[in-house]
């Protein structure tokens, strides 16, 4: 069973690369993220000189019987791809390839029953979006927690959909309750780091006095 590899990017294919580690070369597939990622830090650089390190999905089974390396930069990416394909109809390969947006951005969307997000992504229709939800549904906290919208939080920037929510509660805590700008801001803030699916001023409201009942 190979669950890492780190070596060099031989060549790049459709899905994927071909990974040189030592004398040999594995097919290796990502998803499109990883690849446009890859594939933009390559632009100025000799390909022999790309240097990369995967943990390793290992896929293989009697309708399969070729093994499939998948690969994924952090072990959170490759746990959040192994939940993901628990969901009825969602096998290995139909996964990597709807990995079009970050897992945070898509554990939030399935936290919030987010089907429109859901079905954008590629080979996911209205029903199969509906089978994520019902599968996933409150089991994916950990990756919102570890991933790119609380890391933009903890560096004081807001993602734009939560920029409108935010300055609506600031304008009232400053204009209408009394709190200083810098006191405003703080609570937002605190408020999305306790509870990252908050989607409406209400939601936040609530979040922030809550905290101090």
């Amino acid at each position: 069973m190979i669950g890492y590899l780190e070596g060099t990017i031989l060549q790049f294919e459709s899905d994927g690369i071909l990974l040189l580690v030592g004398n040999i070369g594995y097919e290796v597939l990502l998803n499109p993220q990883m690849v446009e990622k890859v594939r933009s830090q390559d632009l100025n650089q000799d390909l022999n000189e790309s240097h990369i390190s995967l943990y390793i999905y290992y896929h293989q089974t009697e309708r399969q019987p070729k093994p499939v390396l998948i690969g994924f930069e952090t072990l959170e990416d490759k746990e959040f791809f192994q939940t993901f394909i628990t969901v009825d109809a969602i096998g290995p390969m139909k996964a990597i390839k709807a990995m079009t947006r970050p897992v945070g951005e898509m554990a939030i969307a399935i936290e919030k029953k987010d089907v429109s997000f859901l079905t954008s992504l590629s080979g996911i229709g209205k029903r199969t979006a509906e089978k994520i939800i019902a599968t996933l549904h409150g089991k994916l906290e950990k990756f919102i927690a570890v991933t790119g919208v609380s890391k933009e939080i903890d560096q004081n920037i807001i993602p734009i959909e939560m920029h409108n929510i935010s300055q609506q509660v600031a304008d009232v805590l400053v204009e209408q309750l009394g709190h200083s700008h810098s006191s405003a801001k703080r609570m937002i803030k605190e408020a999305f780091e306790r509870n990252i699916t908050i989607s409406t001023p209400e939601e936040l409201f609530d979040e922030i006095f809550q905290e101090k009942r």
